[in-house]
């Protein structure tokens, strides 16, 4: 996971704790675990849409969206944003 994806959860787990800091931990284990079964079937979820050449693939967990890339042994977790959010700016600021 990239350091940017760590601190992505940590965001994700203060923003839920604001009102429900029980489920702000159980939430971000559930997106952990989800990015973890990523290495079962990298190549699952698709490649996004506009930016293919960029191999970053894009599944959803609830609201929130998993971007990652398949290198040649592992999955590298890139971001983790909530699906609301213009992730395209965000992940590509130049274009």
């Amino acid at each position: 996971m990239s350091e940017r994806a760590t601190r992505d959860l940590t965001d994700i787990a203060l923003f839920i704790a604001e009102d429900n800091p029980a489920r702000a931990q159980s939430f971000v284990t559930e997106l952990e675990n989800a990015c973890l079964r990523l290495g079962a079937m990298p190549r699952a979820f698709p490649l996004l849409t506009h930016h293919r050449r960029s191999g970053i693939r894009k599944r959803t967990y609830g609201d929130y969206l998993i971007f990652y890339v398949v290198l040649t042994k592992t999955v590298e977790i890139v971001h983790i944003l909530h699906g609301a959010r213009d992730y395209e700016a965000i992940l590509f600021p130049q274009d």
